[in-house]
């Protein structure tokens, strides 16, 4: 059981403003006695629902609704468990919440009741993080992939692994419990070819896990331009309505504007800055710089140029020049006027899409470059949802293998037992066998207060 398991917990678990329903969840070993207060002289049964009325500390009658009791270890928590499913005004909710925290219980901290299924072992933590993935889940691609996390399919492939690195391990040690012998265990090429299938199993993993994260951050791109490319137009097309302010006037767009859109999937934050020139204007310059700012964060700037105007001439009017090595799409704008066919081709500074953000030509073919740009594969059924620290997770796990591989191939057991203790360890920090309160902190501070 966890540390916190002397206090109870409470709060709110629907989302804020006003509702059909409203739920407020108590977990803790005073679940039952405050319920008992709460709801007076109806005895709740386990895992069965029942009509109760809420009552304030007068004996008045505050709402009307379902309760339903979840003792302990069978709950999500492995708490007991109360919840009430009432009606959903925010100030009620609130004045329910008030009254169970006068008989005894605390005001949940934001994640803090799946912190407890966690640290009851009624989840691990990949399974606990995607509960939250599967809340802000931004695509139906996102939610597919949370609901595999939270099922425990990604948990279930570092276990595997975990497992044939403790049996290495084992194999390994046994090596040099035994090296006085004249037995040289290295020299088995089977235990080369486990090895190598561990690494082939986590390179796929790793793939997986890629994609999850691309469904789960997708990736910013920024449209720049010098005025009146047609940026704002752009933007609109992408986003299939009128986003942006689109006119003839140089300098329309003096600020950032921001959206998101879907491509297959693939969440995409669209940026829309104001046009690369120099200027008098103070409130122009500042949007200048601001789209520069965006620029040097961004992970694709689409470099949007009339294609009526030589290339080179329109890029050597953006003054300061933009770096060298900015990941940088060439999109060739108004082929409707310059009768240039759609779609995308290489050029002297590299991938050119030519489209009419007037007509809608060549669209797709920026989106589909956009999808090769992130990395993205439309391979949703074998992925998981995944964050930045799993992927980094998995390539220190991938690396030490790396080593393990090489000791192996010079004779060295201590070496080898040595990194796949480091592999099983870099995976345990996965699903929280090995963790720390910074990290659980940090992930879990990030949830919605009541889950």
């Amino acid at each position: 059981m966890s540390h916190h398991a002397s206090s109870t917990i409470a709060a709110v678990a629907t989302a804020p403003g006003r509702g059909g329903v409203g739920i407020i969840r108590i977990s803790g070993p005073l679940s039952l006695p405050i319920a008992q207060e709460l709801f007076k002289s109806v005895s709740l049964s386990a895992r069965r629902a029942k009509i109760v009325h809420v009552h304030d500390a007068a004996g008045t009658t505050l709402d009307e609704g379902i309760g339903l009791y979840f003792p302990a270890p069978h709950s999500f928590t492995g708490e007991d468990v109360i919840e009430f499913q009432g009606h959903g005004g925010p100030i009620l909710l609130d004045m329910i919440l008030a009254r169970i925290i006068n008989l005894g219980a605390q005001l949940a901290k934001p994640g803090e009741f799946s912190e407890r299924a966690f640290l009851n072992d009624k989840m691990d933590l990949l399974q606990a993080e995607a509960i939250a993935d599967l809340i802000d889940g931004a695509s139906t691609a996102a939610v597919r992939a949370a609901a595999r996390s939270m099922q425990g399919e990604f948990s279930q492939h570092i276990r595997a692994m975990s497992q044939q690195i403790i049996e290495l391990r084992t194999h390994i040690e046994a090596t040099i419990d035994f090296s006085d012998e004249e037995i040289d265990f290295l020299q088995d090429n089977a235990l080369q070819q486990r090895l190598t299938k561990i690494q082939s199993q986590l390179h796929r993993v790793f793939a997986s896990a890629q994609q999850g994260a691309i469904l789960r951050e997708g990736i910013t791109v920024v449209i720049a331009g010098l005025p009146n490319a047609g940026k704002s137009s752009l933007l609109n097309r992408l986003t299939g309505t009128d986003t942006a302010i689109v006119t003839e006037i140089a300098g329309t767009t003096r600020d950032v504007l921001r959206t998101q859109i879907q491509i297959d999937g693939l969440p995409i934050h669209v940026i829309d800055t104001a046009g690369l020139r120099a200027t008098s204007d103070v409130v122009e310059q500042i949007g200048i710089d601001r789209a520069r700012s965006e620029i040097q964060r961004a992970d694709c700037v689409l470099l949007v140029i009339d294609d009526r105007r030589p290339l080179a001439e329109q890029i050597g009017e953006i003054n300061p020049p933009l770096p060298a090595t900015l990941p940088m799409i060439i999109v060739r704008n108004k082929i409707d006027l310059t009768l240039r066919q759609p779609g995308q081709q290489q050029g002297p500074r590299g991938v050119e899409i030519a489209v009419s953000a007037l007509t809608g030509a060549g669209i797709e073919a920026l989106r589909a470059h956009l999808k090769h740009t992130a990395g993205f594969q439309d391979s949703a059924e074998t992925t998981f949802m995944a964050r930045r620290r799993h992927l980094a997770a998995l390539q220190q796990a991938d690396t030490f293998l790396n080593q393990a591989a090489d000791a192996l191939h010079h004779g060295k057991a201590e070496l080898v037992a040595e990194e796949l203790r480091h592999a099983h360890r870099a995976l345990g920090e996965l699903v929280g066998e090995f963790t720390n309160d910074d990290l659980l902190g940090s992930i879990f501070s990030t949830f919605c207060i009541g889950k």
